[in-house]
């Protein structure tokens, strides 16, 4: 199975479950596998064949720097419905992390796989 991906994609956004995280901004850290078949991009030299991670990119930079969920978990579910629904991925690895949100780790978040094989 080919895969597209995008790593270490960094977004401000208001998330967390205490007050004083629903006053500011903080940064998530998205990486992103995508099942698609490369074979014809590939073959066509086209960018209009292809699984546009740069579409993808923007498309949840705006989703999630508007956004304002308490929960990773649910961040990280509405980032994976919008990539399989707008983007056609029939399967994806989605890892969103906080950076700093625990003392002494480096990141804490959810890794979650969505769709089939």
């Amino acid at each position: 199975m080919d895969r597209v991906f995008i790593e270490a994609l960094e977004i401000d956004c208001v998330i967390g479950i205490y007050d004083w995280e629903r006053k500011i901004t903080q940064k998530v850290v998205l990486d992103i596998e995508m099942a698609f078949d490369n074979r014809v991009p590939a073959a066509s030299d086209r960018i209009e064949d292809t699984l546009d991670y740069k579409a993808v990119s923007k498309r949840l930079i705006a989703f999630v720097g508007s956004s304002s969920f308490q929960l990773v978990e649910t961040l990280a579910e509405r980032c994976a419905g919008i990539i399989q629904q707008e983007f056609g991925v029939a399967w994806l690895r989605l890892k969103l992390s906080k950076p700093g949100a625990v003392t002494g780790s480096r990141a804490v978040g959810v890794l979650i796989e969505r769709g089939q094989r």
